[in-house]
């Protein structure tokens, strides 16, 4: 049991840190006074309607990042000791993804200055399949793995 766990815990920990930024202070008006005042110092003529887009730009870029980096850490638990890439261990991955980014946004319904919302969902979603893109594109050029056959799901 302890084998398989030492596959997935990447995956567990960075779960963790979704969930803190899930919290309240992590919310859009609490990253506004960290950002804003970077924002103004970077771009000082910069309107409130551009700096709020900045600000929107950035808070969904770290939904795209940290699934990205949720969706790598899956694939290495769901590979397991295994190597090389087989679409059915990047479709799996996508749906643990996907189901932990609903979930999370689920969470988000219970925390104060938080609201669910099916687009984060979707943009988490679009973080995990730009992984799994990059993790396919990695063994192809890295591994020799990740072949046509591979794609089609009979691979080894």
């Amino acid at each position: 049991m302890s084998f398989r766990l030492k596959y997935w815990l990447p995956a567990v920990l960075i779960a963790i840190v979704i969930s803190i930024f899930s919290t309240e202070y992590f919310s859009g008006e609490n990253t506004a006074r960290l950002i804003y005042p970077v924002l103004r110092w970077l771009f000082p003529s910069a309107s409130r309607h551009t700096l709020h887009a900045l600000h929107f730009l950035i808070r969904k870029m770290a939904h795209v990042t940290e699934f990205a980096a949720f969706s790598i850490a899956v694939f290495h638990g769901v590979r397991g000791k295994r190597t090389g890439w087989r679409v059915d261990w990047a479709l799996w991955t996508l749906v643990i993804a996907m189901a932990y980014a609903g979930l999370d946004e689920w969470h988000q319904s219970f925390v104060p200055l938080r609201e669910p919302r099916v687009r984060d969902v979707i943009i988490d979603g679009f973080g995990a399949l730009l992984a799994q893109i990059a993790v396919w594109i990695y063994a192809i050029l890295y591994r020799g793995s990740g072949s046509p056959t591979e794609l089609r799901g009979k691979g080894a």
